[in-house]
């Protein structure tokens, strides 16, 4: 009786096997499976593959032109491969894309894309049996009919356009076409479009949690002013000006300062303080943004962003560059509270040392807006909101009495990063000359909402500003009792597409480490020319949790 049940049951398991291979097979060859099963697969792509790429060019001269192919089978990716730029002339990428269960026998999986102006044969030296199919402005397709391709890592799932020579793709998955699509009449290098693929599903990507390390410090890089632009860029006051024989391209040499900082440095974090998109300058603020993007996510260094006055000038939105910036692998990017003003008041938390979860050090990042929304009364800059102002109280006072801060056994520290200075940097007496210059007078909001005072109230001990970019102090508040309560400090500005001159200003960016184990922050610069490798202005502003004098 056993040998029967045993034998039934391997007959069973030889026969459920076979079946699975051959339902397997199937579906490989005709989808025969519902979506509810493809879809929980690991191997298919619950998202759409892409069946076909093709240019379209329209011209005003000509009626009979169209920039907008067959909605019911193109989808048009809404960038104008001309930058919207061209007098006459427009260009539009499109791609149709089904789903993996209405793939027809006539459809044809894409598995590769390049942009050449000769067959890409001539130098594929494993060509296989697919051949490469021609389309418009250079763009060359290698397709399959196997759809069981579609669920290879090679399936072509989503197509982008990235803009100027100096593009670089920053999203995992993602890979940027070696040469730009080729189209008559392109206004120059900063103007070059290339297309970038997406293989397989999205990758998923985790937020960074932030630890103190095992010497007890944390290192924050502040990078302020960026000013990147679509393609290169041009330099605005470089010095020396002869350098390189007086050759400048902006952000080549911004990132490579850049660069050269993040390498000597080895920051923990790096928190950019806004204006890292030059709007007037970057038709495309997407290519603008994985330029500084790339840099952090390469040395695998979590970074944070907040927004400047000039972000949203661009191309995108403060929202869509949030959401852009949101989504990229080592960014504590965040939105904020929908109920509170502008795009970007958030916090972070750093842990303790190990595996703690109490918290060591929060640092606060809020929204400065752009221009006056009362120029009649109040000329120049917006100011922080009063919701602003209430959240991060509220914030702060909740963070305080949490179990994360409520365990630590230590000094804990607060610090907060803006854009726009407060009115406050425009103290004179109020700046310590031994921690940099100021050369330009504070452009500082004409109405004061009180957010200084409020900081004062929590308990932050620094509070740290970009946009004027040839400032570079720190300011020393002190209380009624003339006892040191918050220090204000300007970072500098780093990029060369943003103004510079008032004799002979080198590009900087501004260093705070804290030591938790002393409860101290010691602050410094460093610059682009000059004493590169120097500590500039070393500081030390808080002592055992506390502010003080330098």
């Amino acid at each position: 009786m056993t040998r029967r049940i045993v034998r039934t049951s391997v007959q069973l398991s030889i026969l459920t096997l076979i079946i699975l291979i051959l339902v397997f097979f199937l579906d490989n060859r005709f989808n025969v499976l519902p979506d509810a099963i493809h879809n929980a697969l690991p191997a298919h792509h619950p998202g759409l593959i892409i069946t076909d790429i093709t240019v379209a060019t329209c011209s005003t001269l000509n009626i009979l032109s169209s920039c907008k192919l067959d909605p019911a089978k193109w989808h048009r990716v809404e960038k104008d491969l001309y930058l919207s730029r061209g007098w006459l002339t427009h260009a539009f990428v499109h791609i149709e894309r089904k789903r993996e269960s209405e793939l027809n026998e006539e459809d044809r999986v894409i598995l590769d894309v390049r942009v050449a102006s000769l067959d890409p044969v001539i130098s594929d030296k494993d060509q296989g049996a697919e051949r490469w199919e021609s389309r418009p402005a250079g763009v060359w397709l290698k397709r399959t009919s196997k759809h069981r391709e579609s669920d290879s890592i090679n399936a072509v799932t989503a197509v982008d356009v990235l803009f100027g020579s100096d593009a670089v793709e920053a999203r995992p998955g993602w890979t940027l076409a070696s040469e730009a699509i080729i189209l008559p009449n392109v206004g120059g290098e900063n103007q070059e479009a290339y297309l970038s693929v997406r293989r397989g599903p999205p990758a998923n990507v985790d937020r960074p949690i932030l630890h103190v390390n095992k010497d007890g410090r944390f290192k924050v890089l502040q990078v302020a002013d960026l000013h990147l632009s679509t393609g290169p860029g041009i330099c605005r006051e470089p010095v020396p000006a002869l350098h390189n024989g007086g050759k400048c391209d902006a952000d080549p040499r911004t990132l490579a300062f850049v660069s050269s900082v993040l390498d000597s440095e080895r920051p923990d974090l790096v928190v950019f303080s806004g204006d890292q998109v030059n709007g007037e300058t970057a038709a495309d603020a997407q290519s603008a943004v994985f330029k500084f993007a790339h840099l952090l996510i390469d040395r695998k260094i979590p970074f944070a962003t907040i927004f400047g006055n000039h972000d949203d000038e661009g191309s995108l939105s403060r929202e869509v560059l949030m959401q852009l910036t949101h989504s990229l692998p080592y960014s504590l990017s965040d939105f904020g509270p929908p109920t509170v003003d502008g795009i970007g008041n958030y916090y972070i938390e750093v842990l303790a040392r190990g595996t703690s979860s109490h918290s060591a050090l929060t640092l606060y990042l809020l929204d400065t807006h752009g221009y006056s929304p009362d120029e009649r009364q109040f000329r120049g800059y917006d100011w922080l909101k009063k919701s602003q102002i209430d959240w991060f109280k509220a914030t702060s006072q909740e963070l305080k009495s949490s179990p994360s801060h409520q365990g630590y056994t230590h000094h804990h520290m607060d610090m907060a990063f803006i854009h726009i200075p407060l009115p406050e940097y425009r103290f004179v007496d109020d700046i310590v000359l031994s921690t940099g210059n100021q050369p330009e007078n504070p452009t500082a909001p004409g109405f004061n909402s009180g957010f200084k005072d409020a900081l004062v109230e929590e308990g932050v001990l620094a509070v740290s500003c970009g946009h004027d970019h040839v400032n570079d102090y720190c300011s020393l508040s002190t209380s009624a009792e003339d006892k040191p309560e918050l220090w204000m400090c300007y970072a500098g500005g780093s990029g060369f597409g943003g103004y510079g001159g008032y004799g002979g200003y080198h590009r900087r960016v501004r260093v705070f480490e804290f030591d938790m184990n002393e409860a101290r922050i010691v602050t410094w610069k460093r610059v682009e020319y000059g004493e590169t490798e120097k500590q500039l202005d070393k500081t030390i502003i808080v002592e055992g949790g506390r502010v003080v004098a330098a």
